[in-house]
């Protein structure tokens, strides 16, 4: 079993998709060595996962290890938290106490939220990071602490910075490491697996009859865009379990206890994002460099199919296929151009052949996407600007399913 396998075990994480444990292994691989590290990632992904994982197999595993939620805690009490504070030091402070950076020393800090802390925090903050020296509000003595600080964030920091809402050099010192948490709906088929994993553990812990889920059902699984992640979808299992114990969930089920959108329906497809007016000529050109593509093999095709005809003329089959002078020879003979502004507006061309490549792959979006030589982030949008729904089309086809 390798490392990867071995941490995954240890934290119960479900998942195999390559960003998962792309952030696994870098988490274990900077464990060992005494760095600051900032996990970002979309709330409810599972960031809290990747500070445990670094002080587990890091230097400090037999020290303290203390997490915070910084949006949690009121901006006129945070640096007595963090820091602590002298006794009389302000209405309330009946007595001396500890902060977080003193319990700690030695161990390691987690800063959860931390693009939530106030500007004056953040320069203490910026301090001990830099010298390992902090004050207790109201003291004038000079403390030192040695721990090492893991901080997390749903937020953009660098936007924060530009907006003056999070300084620059502190960004910097928290960052030396990196680590991205990729949200639910990129990850793919983990989406069936921890669906699974959250109806057995419900199953076990309330001995309840354990649900399992239609096919359908997992195709609109991972067609939907879970913006409340993991923690979202163990909301809507446990759901299910409770109220649907021992059956199998249907897709019609699952979609009831979805959000609804503006029109009242389920969203099956990711929400719309931020036009990239780039990115869509990016994916325009690629649609036109395929159709040509596929439409030059075609008349190569043809051609082969005359050349076999005048070796052999008694086919009168493949006689009659050559002498043909309707649609398809009409199209192999058009310029793709004249294809997508004639015969079809541009998005037409972009449907048909999204569609076309989805039904090619099942619906898989990870294979569509490398198909069509685009991001899955953009095929995310195109299906939603499109309200392509595969789900509905393959319910049709399998009725007893």
């Amino acid at each position: 079993m390798d490392e990867i396998s071995k941490v995954k075990q240890r934290f119960s994480i479900i998942g195999n998709s390559p960003a998962l444990l792309e952030a696994i292994g870098r988490a274990v691989k900077v464990a060992p060595i005494d760095l600051s590290v900032l996990v970002t990632g979309e709330s409810g992904s599972g960031k809290e996962f990747f500070p445990k994982i670094i002080h587990a197999y890091g230097a400090r595993k037999h020290k303290k290890y203390i997490a915070v939620n910084c949006g949690a805690i009121p901006e006129g009490t945070i640096d007595s938290e963090l820091f602590g504070h002298e006794k009389g030091s302000f209405t309330g402070a009946i007595s001396t106490r500890k902060g977080y950076f003193e319990e700690a020393d030695g161990g390691t800090i987690f800063l959860d939220e931390v693009a939530e802390l106030p500007l004056t925090t953040q320069a203490r903050l910026l301090r001990v990071l830099e010298t390992g020296e902090f004050l207790k509000v109201g003291s004038s003595v000079v403390q030192k602490t040695d721990i090492r600080i893991v901080a997390a964030t749903n937020v953009n920091l660098l936007k924060a910075v530009e907006k003056g809402k999070f300084r620059e050099d502190l960004y910097y010192r928290l960052s030396t490491v990196v680590i991205n948490v990729p949200p639910l709906h990129d990850r793919g088929e983990d989406v069936v697996l921890l669906a699974r994993k959250f109806a057995a553990d419900f199953a076990e812990k309330y001995m309840t009859p354990v649900i399992t889920f239609s096919e359908e059902t997992r195709r609109a699984m991972l067609l939907y865009r879970w913006p409340g992640n993991v923690r979202q979808l163990k909301n809507i299992v446990e759901q299910l379990a409770l109220f649907n114990a021992g059956e199998v969930i249907e897709r019609e089920t699952l979609l009831h206890l979805l959000p609804m959108d503006y029109s009242g329906k389920a969203s099956l497809v990711a929400s719309k994002r931020e036009k990239s007016y780039e990115t869509e000529r990016e994916m325009l050109l690629q649609l036109v460099y395929g159709l040509r593509n596929e439409l030059n093999a075609l008349s190569r095709k043809v051609e082969e199919m005359e050349a076999a005809t005048t070796s052999y003329p008694r086919n009168d089959t493949l006689q009659s296929l050559i002498k043909y002078e309707g649609p398809l020879k009409d199209t192999i003979a058009t310029p793709v151009d004249t294809i997508i502004t004639g015969a079809a507006t541009l998005e037409d061309a972009e449907k048909e052949t999204i569609i076309s490549a989805l039904r090619r792959n099942n619906g898989n979006k990870k294979l569509t996407a490398e198909q069509l030589n685009i991001s899955q982030r953009t095929l995310y949008r195109k299906i939603h600007e499109f309200g392509i729904d595969l789900t509905s089309e393959s319910k049709e086809s399998n009725p007893a399913s």
